[in-house]
């Protein structure tokens, strides 16, 4: 076994739990939204907030020790040793001993401990060892694996962590450490910049910056604040996101939820702009009081862990059943009560897959780890089956289907004509805007001869700005020129900049905005779009020098001057990615704000046949029941709103799809908690990577191709492992009963069956390294616990037909047919057992011809090999006297190829008849 992938293996472990627990905010939310907890408020807190509301900017920083410049590094970092990190309790790592009773605690090993404490009340010490060992061995390797695996998580998550931009001030280190904190504020030489700080580092005092798409932190109180408004649903039960003000306009508000100048951790920025200065952290905020409050944050059961659920269950059900059966069969038949009851014990050890809860965690993540290195980081295990389940990906355009590189391709007049001007516009409006710069603004930006010419430091002061929402789908800044006038310069898209504007500039002349000449601009928007471009129009207004805030009701009576052209050309490998998608079995549907036309053309470049494009507007005439029928027959949706994205991600979902969701904004954050799989970029914004399951660093289809596949192959590892065990167990306790019934001594001893099944359970644990044949690859998968009953029933007795065939052979042939002889009977029975369980694992990992057609990986191959050997070596070797086995005679081993090849052809027959009628999943 290759000794690197195995470290590599251990290190995956405890992604379960550390990846997940940095991202676990938005589940609590939805946790406390779902329950009745309480939001009330912890009064400290209240306290604190409610003054830090009321207090002006001066008092505030006084009361932080802090400065409107923020905190310099020396005295972050004191302050960051007195309160702590910036993480809530839940977060924390689990300390060793609750992390071990979180190894250990499971139904099976439960049951486990329950027979082995029976056992040991019953003097039968050798059963309560084995038991023991197997409970132990379990638990410590579980544990051993994951405490391994601490440090390449901890790698992995910083892979994905959120950041905050930051206010600092530089101070001199000789400064920093001799003069005293009040001397901090006056010697600092360079003015403060702007840095991106880990969200754990933050530390009450700390200035931050915040725009679209942000999460909230910490507990904050704004000190500026530019139409902004934030998502806090789940803190106070508004469904719309809330404006926040840099001052408190109701004095009279007491409750802290009522607060408009404070902001929550946990919550996120929808639009705008502001700057706020931290009061509490961690376990300190709103948030860290509710968290330490709720003791089940995790998300509702995925289908993925709802199937284990059920599969463990129907097998400790059948145990509960099969183990009184056997027990009063062989009470009643035998005489020896005590004897029985140990036997039927030994029974419900053998039907008990103990080892499930570790093979499925060491499948899960095995697969993370080659994902990791595949540039995939999974943040919750159990999404790497919802990977393989789905059949419809949904995502957007830009950066996914394209390069993610703009070019800025044209800058023309309303009729089409090259026009400097509006470059020039464009370029301020790009310049001055502090929100949230896209692609468009970055190749704006790019034209470093405009700036050069225009000298906006020098010859223009910015005045205000009204930043970009998703409504209004436009952003305007006014600068002040020569500070005789000022210029409002708004850019967006093009029916929301033209419903603002009612004249347009033609050369030097401007006319009313017409219907004729409305008709006209779409015309020659049209054709921009049509060539593949994707169009902003760029308008303006003069205005008197008169004030020096602006909202949204000075966006009106504008004067269109023209639109700036980009281009941002398909990727090479998104055709192929399609293609292998679509033969993977995944539909693609593109769901994207942007124009139908130019998402029309992109698609046709990239051979994605269009089915039928629908817009935004279409949806919200539609109600749920038409648009449930829309989305099945419609792959390309245009000019979405992020509303549109999440509703049609849900009517896919309740159309019986398991569907996958790709986005990196703001916009995408709802669908990609809508969807059965999120899947955002590491350059995303930090809403969209906290609603997400999966993380790309590449953003590109064709390493989520590669990630589809991963999903299947550690989906299909886990469904043998059930397998194997539900139909091999099936078998067994079939046997059993049969024996019990018409011989007149045990068929098997406890201990020789709990040896038995330890042996037979050591033998998988090289399932999550097997190989996957690729036909079961080109399908999704999904979890059908209906079918592992059926399949138990099918392929279950075979196993009893050959165990019996040796009960007849031990019988008549070898003359083992009285209780004297019942040590050589149980030995024939121990070996042939384990042999065909163990075989049972080559026969059931492939529908095809094991060792000819589909050979399994090496390691699996080893480790059934090394427990076959052992099989035929207790017996027959000098530790038989121990298990009260005994030596073999030669003629049996004439016999037993025999019976393990009749076994293997009855079982491929048996397979080619279940595929024909049923499949193979």
């Amino acid at each position: 076994m290759n000794l690197n992938l195995l470290k590599e293996f251990f290190a995956g472990f405890l992604l379960s739990r550390r990846v997940a627990r940095h991202f676990r905010r938005l589940a609590l939310l939805d946790t406390l939204a779902q329950t009745g907890i309480s939001r009330e408020v912890p009064p400290t807190l209240a306290q604190t907030l409610v003054a830090a509301a009321r207090s002006d900017a001066d008092a505030l920083f006084n009361m932080l020790d802090t400065h409107a410049d923020g905190l310099s590094e020396s005295q972050a970092e004191a302050i960051r040793e007195r309160v702590g990190l910036n993480e809530v309790e839940h977060e924390k790592p689990l300390p060793w001993w609750m992390h071990l009773w979180y190894c250990y605690k499971n139904p099976f090993n439960l049951l486990l401990t329950l027979l082995a404490v029976v056992s040991y009340v019953t003097e039968d010490m050798k059963a309560t060892t084995v038991i023991s060992t197997m409970v132990v061995l379990s638990t410590l390797l579980r544990f051993w694996q994951e405490t391994k695996s601490n440090k390449a998580a901890d790698a992995l998550k910083a892979m994905v962590s959120n950041t905050a931009t930051v206010m600092r001030r530089h101070v001199s280190k000789d400064a920093a450490e001799d003069a005293q904190k009040y001397f901090d504020v006056v010697l600092h030489p360079k003015p403060a910049q702007r840095v991106e700080v880990p969200l754990k580092l933050l530390v009450p005092g700390d200035v931050i910056v915040l725009s679209a798409g942000d999460m909230i932190p910490a507990d904050c109180r704004l000190l500026t604040a530019k139409d902004l408004f934030v998502a806090q649903a789940a803190m106070t039960g508004e469904s719309m996101p809330v404006e926040k003000f840099a001052e408190l306009r109701d004095s009279k508000a007491i409750s802290p939820l009522e607060l408009d100048n404070i902001l929550f951790m946990g919550t996120n920025v929808v639009s705008g702009a502001a700057m706020a200065v931290i009061i509490a952290t961690g376990n300190q905020t709103y948030f860290g009081a509710l968290a330490t409050r709720v003791t089940a944050t995790d998300r509702a059961p995925t289908a993925f862990q709802s199937g284990v659920n059920k599969v463990s269950w129907l097998l400790i059900r059948f145990m509960f059943v099969m183990a009184p059966l056997v027990l009063f069969i062989n009470g009643f038949t035998k005489g020896d009560w005590m004897e029985a009851l140990l036997f039927a014990l030994s029974v419900a050890v053998g039907l008990t897959p103990e080892m499930l809860p570790m093979i499925v965690t060491s499948t899960l993540a095995k697969g993370a780890v080659i994902l990791s290195r595949k540039k995939v980081i999974v943040k919750r295990l159990d999404a790497i089956q919802n990977f393989g389940a789905m059949d419809v990906l949904c995502t957007d355009k830009t950066g996914t289907l394209t390069q993610d590189k703009i070019f800025l391709s044209r800058h023309t007049d309303v009729w089409g004509q090259e026009s400097d001007d509006v470059l020039e516009m464009a370029y301020l409006n790009s310049y001055y805007q502090t929100g949230l710069k896209n692609l468009l603004d970055v190749a704006v930006l790019e034209h470093v001869d405009v700036h050069k010419e225009l000298n906006p430091a020098s010859n223009y002061r910015k005045v205000d700005e009204i930043p970009f929402d998703f409504t209004r789908r436009r952003m305007s800044v006014v600068v002040s020129e020569r500070e005789d006038h000022h210029e409002l310069i708004c850019k967006g898209a093009v029916e929301e900049v033209l419903s603002v504007c009612t004249q347009v500039r033609h050369g030097e002349a401007v006319e009313p905005l017409t219907p004729e000449l409305l008709a006209r601009i779409r015309a020659v928007t049209a054709d921009l779009n049509e060539e593949g471009l994707r169009v902003v129009a760029v308008a303006a207004k003069e205005l008197p020098p008169r004030k020096d805030v602006y909202g949204l009701t000075d966006e009106r009576e504008l004067t269109l001057i023209g639109y700036v052209a980009f281009l941002d050309p398909p990727k090479e490998s998104t055709a192929p990615a399609l293609l292998a998608l679509a033969e993977h079995g995944v539909s693609v549907k593109v769901l994207t704000g942007d124009n139908e036309l130019v998402t029309a053309k992109i698609c046709r470049e990239v051979g994605l046949e269009q089915q039928g494009i629908l817009l935004g507007n279409d949806i919200e005439r539609m109600s749920d029941t038409e648009l449930a029928k829309v989305v099945e027959t419609h792959n390309v949706f245009a000019r979405l709103t992020p509303a549109h994205k999440e509703r049609i991600v849900r009517m896919l979902k309740n159309n019986g799809h398991v569907v996958g969701f790709m986005g990196d904004g703001i916009n995408d954050a709802p669908a990609l908690r809508a969807a059965d799989i999120g899947i955002s970029v590491d350059t995303a914004v930090d809403i969209a990577k906290e609603a997400a399951d999966i993380i790309l660093l590449e953003k590109s289809l064709m390493v989520l191709e590669e990630g589809v596949l991963e999903g299947r192959r550690t989906f299909a590892n886990m469904l043998k492992y059930i397998k194997m065990t539900a139909s091999s167990n099936f078998g067994n306790v079939f046997s059993v009963l049969v024996a019990s019934a018409f011989i007149p001594f045990l068929p098997m001893l406890p201990l020789q069956l709990l040896t038995q099944n330890l042996l037979y359970d050591i033998s998988q644990i090289a399932i999550p390294f097997d190989n996957v044949d690729e036909e079961l690859l080109k399908k999704p998968q999904r979890w059908q616990p209906s079918d592992v009953g059926r399949f138990m029933v099918f392929f279950g007795p075979i196993s009893s037909i050959f165990d019996i065939s040796t009960f007849v052979l031990m019988w008549f042939v070898f003359g083992a047919n009285t209780v004297a002889k019942q040590t050589l009977f149980q030995s024939g029975w121990f070996v042939v057992g384990l042999l065909t369980q163990t075989l049972i694992v080559h026969m059931i990992r492939t529908p095809k011809i094991p060792f000819i057609q589909s050979r399994a990986a090496t390691p699996l191959m080893v480790m059934t090999g090394i427990i076959m050997a052992i099989g035929i070596f207790l017996p027959m070797g000098p530790l038989a006297h121990y298990f009260k086995l005994q030596a073999l005679p030669p003629l049996y081993f004439v016999f037993l190829p025999m019976i393990l090849l009749a076994y293997m052809g009855l079982t491929q027959a048996m397979k080619d008849f279940y595929i024909r009628r049923y499949g193979w999943q």
